[in-house]
């Protein structure tokens, strides 16, 4: 085990809002973590984000930052297509990885970064956020505590509208997004395996219902904004996902939808920027009763505080992303989810996009050795 001295020094690649709200914010907030380098394509946006979180050193160039940083971790919060080139980058360093959602722009890369990793011995993390919300984590202790027992079907919907009437972004463009596949439904796909087993069929269609015009007019292929995917697990279960990038939602700016049905009961979860409600039905009660999160999963963070502030909160907590990643590293942990749980993710990623092409069901690589 390598000695830090009770600190990890990590650099970080990336410099988009979320950067600055979440990545940057528990780093800061860990006595043992120090951010000691920040790399991004724009200098002065990079060197607006040091100045604020007191980052000594500002790159352009990640393979620099990688070679000359002195660093022992590095987190990875860039488009699709470069997450690939940064991990292995990274990888080929010896350094520990966390990188965003979808873990890579296909399947083959995925299976490589993972093999890389775990054939490097150091700590790998992929960044799905919902993991750590507490509505999610008491979701699924209830089904893992058999409260509905055997799931029948399952059904996972996240509706946003950051697509709607907007203009170019990275994400819809083909070369270096995989739309809202990958955006938000990576999200319902690691929350399906997550909660119901891994999945062994998709049938898929994948949709441009908006128009994002390029800001220099150029002509560029539009990734999907809206995705359906019917889904059959590899315990019998079936299910579906819908995820869309052009709901009009007012002011719940993004609403998720959960529904599992088992062989004693069923358990709902809606949530949005302003609410959340968890309820549940079981045996022979005769309504839905609502379900409170235990304290030891809120931490502390009041159940009647508005969901987006709510939001705000958790990334306060211990229990988060970027925060775990360091714990693990300190401590020599396993930690989750890591490049595995995301190459799971990518291979029904990639089915979709089979299944789409071919309008037939598409079989979903099972991981085994990932080889």
């Amino acid at each position: 085990m390598r000695n830090y001295s009770g600190k990890v020094r990590i650099g970080l690649i990336g410099t988009s809002w979320y950067s600055d709200i979440s990545h940057l914010n528990l780093l800061k907030s860990h006595p043992g973590a120090v951010t000691a380098a920040i790399c991004g394509r724009n200098r002065v946006r990079a060197e607006e984000m040091a100045l604020k979180y007191a980052i000594p050193t500002v790159y352009t160039d990640y393979r620099d930052m990688i070679q000359h940083g002195h660093l022992d971790a590095v987190v990875i919060a860039t488009p699709d297509d470069m997450h690939y080139p940064m991990v292995m980058a990274a990888l080929d360093a010896g350094l520990h990885v966390l990188c965003e959602k979808p873990l890579a722009f296909n399947l083959a890369q995925a299976k490589e970064m993972l093999v890389k990793a775990e054939s490097a011995g150091v700590k790998h993390m992929v960044c799905f956020t919902n993991r750590w919300m507490p509505q999610y984590c008491y979701l699924q202790r209830l089904v893992a505590d058999h409260y509905i027992g055997k799931v029948y079907n399952a059904s996972f919907n996240f509706t946003a509208n950051y697509a709607r009437h907007a203009g170019y972004h990275w994400k819809w463009d083909y070369q270096h997004g995989l739309g809202a596949l990958g955006d938000l439904g990576s999200h319902m796909i690691d929350m399906a395996t997550w909660m119901v087993g891994d999945i062994a069929r998709v049938q898929a269609s994948l949709m441009v219902r908006e128009n994002k015009a390029h800001p220099e007019g150029k002509p560029y292929k539009l990734s999907n904004d809206v995705v359906n995917l019917t889904l059959r697990f590899t315990g019998g279960a079936v299910g579906a996902i819908y995820a869309t990038e052009v709901a009009h939602l007012g002011d719940r700016g993004r609403v998720h939808q959960l529904v599992l049905h088992g062989e004693k009961g069923t358990l709902e979860l809606e949530s949005d920027w302003t609410r959340y409600t968890l309820r549940g039905i079981r045996d022979d009660e005769k309504a839905m009763q609502p379900l409170a999160i235990p304290e030891n999963i809120m931490q502390g963070v009041d159940q009647n505080t508005s969901n987006w502030e709510y939001f705000t909160k958790i990334f306060t907590r211990q229990s988060v992303s970027t925060r775990l990643f360091i714990d693990s590293i300190l401590a020599d942990i396993p930690i989750t989810p890591s490049f595995r749980d995301g190459v799971k993710v990518q291979a029904v990623i990639e089915a979709a996009f089979e299944s789409d092409r071919t309008g037939c069901w598409a079989d979903v690589e099972q991981l085994g050795n990932a080889k």
